[in-house]
């Protein structure tokens, strides 16, 4: 009963909170064109967004004039707030979850949001070929792990081609198969494709097993139900499009075998991560109906990315791809608007479609585009107000609205941080005194 306890606290302390109206703003809404305006937010929600709107007498005024407000920018791809991403030691690791692992009091999320972002999907490593589940979460810094997650978003499941599923070196540098440390299979390219198609073989028998126990019982017949596999299960959501599919990925080659696997066993690749050599293979990333989740200028960190550009993400958008900026880093997460910058040089995006790829379209690849991406009435109130052009790198963010409450103000958190160091101070003199009277040697002998 406590998560419905804490969400009905949650819901009613924002039915609780009067209307707040962001005046005088210029307003980018991706989706509805720009203008000097306002924004109504009521009940965490956009309740109006124009150049005139009726003031509520009871709302909450923020004056933001020569300011600029946004959407709350959206990271496709993070690892942020877990304390564990890889499950390594299997190639088929769809058992486990990111959810069980979420950490609420990550620093990391603050300072996201001191960077405008509002949404992250947290994705599982890259350490197999089909890893664990993931979990798309709100930055609702100070709450618990279950009130973090993006309630009813779309499930996903992470996998990953190339070097890193084959596993040359463990995680800690050990050649796998040298000294007590056992062989994983795959080693290769072939063995990624291979461990994908068996795990989707075995998936479908166990989907018609069930689907065969469950016409029995309709008919009235008695008969006991198949053994419930857990690794499965995720993948036989996939098969009936109940969860998402993100792939990691660098090479044309590997992306297009990824695609045909994918066609084989009737299900969609939701978006492809990283996708350094996307624009190779851009026309048949859309044929399929895949997004492409890229950086914007990350290349040669290892063999795979030499042929990385940084016009990727235009050819693709070109190409009609879905596409969208991520971090896959807790540091580029504070500056993804800097990120979505770079594609009107490389690339020559307008500024909507910059903006569009850390707003509306990974809001469309996570299919949260109802609910987030844009600021329109009815969306939440996920917004990001700027002193400058957020494509300008000369840029911060002021403030940050999650569901219409204000979860980052860089005026409150320079006022306070004063405070915050002697409290800082007081911590670790205690800690160190602490350890000073337990260090070995530190006990007197008692006065005769």
């Amino acid at each position: 009963m406590k998560p419905f306890l804490v969400t009905c606290a949650f819901a009613a302390s924002m039915l609780a909170a009067p209307p707040i109206v962001i005046q005088n703003a210029t307003v980018l809404t991706v989706t509805k064109g720009t203008f000097t305006g306002s924004i109504l937010i009521r009940d965490g929600k956009i309740v109006e967004a124009g150049e005139k709107i009726l003031v509520p007498a009871d709302a909450k005024i923020i004056d933001a004039t020569g300011q600029f407000a946004m959407p709350g920018i959206i990271d496709c791809h993070s690892h942020i707030a877990a304390d564990s991403i890889n499950e390594g030691s299997v190639s088929v690791s769809s058992m486990v979850g990111i959810e069980d692992v979420l950490n609420p009091e990550d620093i990391a999320i603050y300072r996201a949001l001191a960077g405008g972002v509002t949404v992250a999907n947290v994705l599982h490593g890259s350490a197999n070929s089909i890893g664990g589940k993931c979990t798309v979460i709100k930055l609702r810094w100070g709450k618990d792990a279950h009130d973090m997650i993006f309630e009813g978003s779309m499930p996903g499941i992470k996998f990953a081609l190339g070097e890193n599923p084959k596993r040359a070196g463990n995680p800690s540098g050990q050649r796998i198969g040298a000294g007590n440390v056992p062989p994983r299979y795959p080693a290769t390219r072939m063995g990624v494709e291979d461990v994908i198609r068996q795990a989707f073989t075995d998936a479908k028998a166990y989907q018609q097993s069930w689907k065969e126990y469950n016409e029995k019982v309709a008919a009235g017949e008695q008969a006991l139900p198949p053994r419930r596999d857990l690794k499965l299960e995720p993948l036989v959501e996939v098969l009936e499009g109940k969860r998402l599919v993100h792939s990691h990925c660098y090479r044309a080659d590997e992306i297009l075998m990824l695609l045909r696997v994918a066609d084989d066993f009737g299900f969609k690749i939701r978006t492809l991560q990283h996708v350094l050599e996307g624009y190779k293979v851009a026309k048949e990333i859309a044929a399929h109906g895949a997004g492409a989740s890229t950086f914007s200028d990350w290349w040669s960190y290892k063999v795979e990315a030499y042929d990385a550009i940084p016009f990727n993400a235009a050819i693709m958008t070109r190409k009609g791809v879905i596409v969208s900026l991520n971090s896959d880093s807790a540091e580029l997460m504070r500056h993804l608007n800097d990120e979505a910058a770079k594609t009107m040089k490389y690339g020559g995006l307008d500024e909507t479609e910059a903006l569009s790829l850390i707003t509306i379209n990974p809001a469309r690849q996570l299919m949260l585009d109802k609910r987030v991406g844009s600021i329109e009435p009815g969306k939440d109130a996920d917004i990001t107000i700027f002193d400058k052009h957020p494509l300008s790198n000369f840029a911060k963010v002021e403030k940050v609205f999650v569901d219409g409450q204000l979860y980052f103000d860089r005026n409150n958190d320079l006022a306070e941080r004063a405070a915050r160091e002697v409290e800082k101070k007081k911590m670790t003199d205690k800690e160190k005194e602490q350890q000073r009277r337990t260090a070995p040697g530190a006990q007197r002998r008692p006065a005769a």
